[in-house]
């Protein structure tokens, strides 16, 4: 009997002038948070905790709300997600990096970047530090946007303020929200991780250890991948 052969994939090359950064399920992993404060969430308002934590991840948390309560009024939502954040920021049991962040944020430290994440800056900033990741220079978070993810105006912010063109930036996600809002903004979409691959990414990663960033000669950034 012949032994059996596998074939590799071979790696996919993008290039890109400015790469955009999710930051939950993207560059650090806070899923334990996350699971530990919407399941409890869910349970106290007579939810099924496992269906609420499908919807969860990419939203800002009263966006979230407004979705599993469709009936509450939004001030509602509002206030209670003032509540869940500060939980959430003092929470941070847990959080680590995705595998390969450390490197790959390394790789992008002198390259054009931004970090574009539903989170507020005071809870982006607990998980980051709580990850020991570099914060970018230029980040939107919660406060800069009107609309949450899916609605791609955060990643449009986000390439305004590196003064690149949507149409020259990769989004990196893990979310159908935020996989969504990437692909409204006219923008191509790395999918990072299990939870990305069903949602129709440009090309899917298991995570950043698959990723190679290397500065091309006339300044865009140029990835490699070793697609999932």
């Amino acid at each position: 009997m012949p032994a059996s052969t596998t074939t590799a994939t071979a790696p996919a090359v993008l290039t890109a002038k400015a790469l955009l950064l999710d930051m939950d399920g993207t560059i650090v992993n806070s899923d334990a948070v996350v699971e530990r404060c919407w399941y409890d969430w869910a349970v106290a308002h007579g939810l099924d905790p496992e269906a609420a934590l499908k919807v969860v991840h990419g939203r800002q948390g009263y966006a979230t709300m407004a979705i599993l309560l469709p009936d509450r009024p939004m001030e509602e939502n509002l206030a209670e997600n003032a509540v869940m954040l500060a939980r959430e920021t003092a929470d941070t049991e847990g959080v680590v990096p995705i595998g390969g962040a450390p490197a790959f944020m390394a790789a992008l430290s002198t390259l054009p970047h931004a970090l574009v994440t539903s989170a507020d800056a005071a809870l982006a900033t607990a998980r980051m530090t709580a990850a020991a990741l570099p914060m970018p220079e230029i980040r939107v978070t919660a406060e800069s946007v009107q609309a949450s993810k899916p609605d791609p105006e955060g990643f449009l912010m986000g390439a305004a303020a590196l003064g690149v063109d949507p149409a020259d930036c990769i989004v990196f996600e893990d979310s159908a929200a935020g996989i969504a809002a990437g692909q409204a903004a006219g923008m191509r979409v790395i999918g990072v991780g299990p939870r990305a691959a069903a949602h129709g990414p440009t090309a899917h990663v298991l995570d950043l250890t698959a990723v190679a960033v290397a500065a091309s000669p006339d300044g865009s950034i140029t990835l490699t991948l070793q697609t999932a």
